[in-house]
């Protein structure tokens, strides 16, 4: 299997390079300008005036080609590694933050092309980016045998599945947010969508990731009594994934109920994906833990 294995990392570094493609794009359509000269005619004869203007709509269009290319690539790679190495594609920290960087991809895509805001890949593609780097240049990506914990068990398969895939949900929420509060609600910047649209996007970005994120933690609940005998033991990582649910839940509550609206509601959004960053990058590997495993 280790030429299935080489192949997968093959095409995980072309999803790397339409990544970084589609990134370099989204923001050329977002921000990028061209000088076009125009004639006009004066009482002195015609002179040639330079105006500056966004790029031309081709430019978005690439940017979402790459972005299709980037997200078949990276499926695919997960899923001739998930064949190599007989688990699903996240049982490491390589893998992990690779399917990290894959489900934010997919999710910006789909709501790419639900909404039609290419502007959010400006904010959204970079991040996905930054995964799939990160994952490449700290940990491995060789295969290695898993840890007896993590061996055949599909409840915990299901149960990690769930998170990764609400964080990269809750990644695009987090996207949008920040490109709310660059606009801000004075709509500061013309060429970028209005703060309501984005607003809208973020809010309904967590009510995707939101039931997927409390259902993996219910699943990891019922896991660690399998596993340790008991539902809860406030480990680290169970307490912080539990901490990002109950911000989410506050940021819910407080739109739905309270009528939270504009920069307050926003920075909940701020606080709950900083929340799932600490949970991955600090607890991992600076808090001991029964989870410590998965920065081995």
């Amino acid at each position: 299997m280790s030429g299935l294995a080489g192949f997968s990392e093959s095409l995980y570094w072309c999803g790397i390079v339409f990544a970084a493609l589609a990134s370099i794009l989204y923001i050329a359509a977002a921000w990028g300008w061209r000088v076009v000269a125009q004639q006009a005619a004066t009482s002195a004869g015609e002179v040639t005036l330079s105006e500056r203007q966004p790029l031309p709509p081709i430019v978005g269009r690439l940017a979402t080609a790459c972005m299709v290319s980037t997200v078949a690539f990276l499926l695919t790679a997960m899923t001739t590694r998930s064949i190599a190495t007989g688990h699903p594609p996240y049982s490491d920290m390589f893998e992990y933050l690779s399917a990290f960087g894959t489900t934010t991809a997919v999710f910006y895509l789909i709501f790419e092309r639900r909404y039609h805001q290419r502007t959010l890949g400006a904010f959204a593609m970079p991040l996905s980016l930054l995964f799939l780097l990160l994952a490449q240049w700290v940990f491995s990506p060789k295969v290695e045998p898993l840890v007896p914990a993590l061996q055949n068990n599909r409840l915990l398969a299901i149960h990690v599945a769930c998170m990764v895939i609400s964080y990269g949900a809750l990644t695009v929420a987090f996207a949008a947010t920040a490109l709310y509060l660059v606009q801000g609600d004075a709509n500061r910047f013309p060429r970028l969508p209005k703060a309501r649209v984005m607003e809208s996007l973020s809010y309904k970005a967590v009510l995707v990731g939101f039931p997927l994120l409390g259902l993996g933690i219910a699943l990891g609940a019922y896991w660690g009594n399998i596993a340790w005998g008991r539902y809860w033991g406030w480990d680290p990582k169970e307490t912080t994934a539990l901490i990002t649910w109950l911000i989410f839940a506050g940021f819910l509550h407080a739109r739905s109920l309270a009528g939270w609206r504009g920069k307050r509601a926003a920075f909940i959004v701020v606080a709950g994906w900083a929340m799932i960053t600490f949970n991955i990058f600090v607890v991992n590997f600076v808090i001991s833990g029964l989870h410590s495993y998965a920065g081995a």
